[in-house]
């Protein structure tokens, strides 16, 4: 189990895809960010497909790695586009794909249309670069428990790396219940990534515990200080917030 007591700050940040996604971000922005993940040494920094180029030259020699979404934020996208989307992206320097499942389709029982999507998307993105990393984004809040499992189901046998709660843009972000059943219904190849409303430290780590391994936020210099000011003082700590915002990653 993990615990403030036994995290430490470059432990947490290694979890943290910090995401700087927002239609509004100015370029300057992305900059900072980028600054900020380096600083912080987050996992990787999650942008916008414009923005892939100036991310990587500016994470170039660092420890951050290059994410970015694919189809974003609705899933809609044709598969063929998803494909040159992606292609497009990891010549631009990105080494994760955050791809959205189309919803659509899952909630319309199209399971060999939905599988078929995401094994070309792998396969195309692994045929390029066979280290890349492909999450798939399946915007639980719109689906019930059985289509979630379909989705974890349809999302291992198309070869995923991760599955993925939410985009942060619906109606809901990451709720426990639903991590634990997205770990329940994938086999232990394939990793369970939270993301939507993970404001705070308290959260963070009970998806860890549910057995979450990659954080999607925007929060990674509030969180990792949080995490900090805790361990120098036990009686420091900040009040919850609400887990389930649109628009926060």
């Amino acid at each position: 189990m993990y615990t403030v007591a036994n995290l430490t700050p470059i432990a947490v940040a290694r979890t943290i895809d910090h995401a700087l996604l927002r239609p509004d971000m100015t370029t300057d922005e992305v900059v900072e960010g980028c600054k900020l993940c380096m600083k912080y040494h987050a996992f990787s920094v999650c942008v916008r497909p414009c923005d892939v180029k100036l991310a990587a030259d500016v994470l170039k020699g660092s420890d951050v790695a290059v994410c970015t979404v694919i189809s974003f934020p609705h899933g809609t996208s044709s598969t063929a586009g998803k494909v040159a989307e992606s292609l497009q992206a990891l010549e631009d320097g990105a080494v994760e794909l955050d791809m959205v499942i189309n919803i659509g389709y899952l909630k319309s029982g199209k399971y060999d249309q939905v599988e078929d999507d995401i094994r070309q998307v792998v396969s195309a993105a692994k045929k390029k670069n066979p280290s890349v990393l492909v999450k798939v984004i399946f915007e639980c809040c719109l689906l019930t428990s059985e289509e979630i499992r379909k989705a974890c189901e349809l999302s291992s046998s198309a070869g995923a790396d991760f599955v993925k709660t939410s985009t942060g843009f619906s109606t809901g972000g990451a709720k426990i219940p639903d991590l634990k059943l997205m770990r329940e219904s994938c086999p232990e190849s394939v990793q369970v990534k939270a993301s939507g409303g993970i404001r705070n430290l308290d959260y963070l780590i009970e998806c860890l515990n549910v057995g979450c391994t990659r954080i999607g936020c925007s929060g990674t210099k509030p969180i990792v200080e949080e995490l900090i000011a805790r361990q120098a003082n036990p009686a420091h700590k900040v009040e919850p917030t609400a887990q389930s915002s649109a628009g926060d990653y």
